[in-house]
């Protein structure tokens, strides 16, 4: 389809280390056919944990491209200097803290994805990569139940922020009753959390189910 209509592959390969159960994170770079038409994108604010710090990189085999992205890039402004003495830093990370981290999401995400399907109602699949997983909950509509759970409810004075899953597909109707949860935090704050969505769940007018 790319090569029939001269379109570009632009990829966002910044998860690439969180990858689950076997899985095998594979390059558009990879991708025999593509090589003047595959774009890579990639940050180091996922895979370093360093939220905020906008610094990363565009890669391509199409030269007349990447020179056209550098006389963009020149004509911007430079992210700040301790975030690029930082990123270059991170560079020299040791595969071992990988391995780590990642055995860490894996378990965060086995915690968040058996408490939601323990849920009446509620059903999640098992991401296997990145620190996000989309779950289709018994609301009349997602987007009014995520703001309801923040302006309305409360449980032992918490309560728990969610992402309407609607805007992530091109057909909005798709995600009406999905929401997606990052399980970013710790054991113990992803197990509070789920208490607390689960109690939001019960007290909800709009249940379905």
């Amino acid at each position: 389809m790319a090569l029939k209509h001269d379109l570009f592959v632009i990829a966002d390969e910044v998860y690439r280390e969180f990858v689950y159960d076997g899985a095998e994170a594979i390059s558009v770079l990879s991708l025999p056919g593509l090589e003047q038409h595959a774009v890579l994108i990639d940050s180091v604010s996922k895979r370093y944990s360093m939220c905020g710090a906008r610094i990363g990189c565009m890669v391509s085999k199409n030269a007349e491209l990447m020179a056209t992205a550098l006389k963009f890039a020149q004509a911007r402004l430079s992210p700040p200097t301790y975030e690029q003495i930082a990123a270059e830093a991170a560079l020299a990370t040791p595969a071992s803290y990988f391995e780590a981290v990642n055995a860490e999401y894996r378990a965060r995400r086995d915690t968040l994805v058996s408490r939601l399907n323990a849920m009446a109602g509620v059903f999640c699949p098992t991401p296997r990569g990145a620190f996000y997983a989309v779950a289709e909950l018994p609301v009349d509509d997602a987007e009014a139940f995520c703001r309801w759970m923040l302006t309305d409810f409360s449980f032992d004075g918490a309560t728990v922020m969610m992402a309407p899953a609607a805007g992530f597909y091109a057909e909005r109707a798709l995600g009406k009753h999905q929401v997606r949860l990052a399980y970013v935090l710790k054991q113990a704050a992803l197990e509070r959390a789920m208490d607390v969505l689960e109690q939001g769940l019960a007290a909800y007018p709009g249940r379905t189910a």
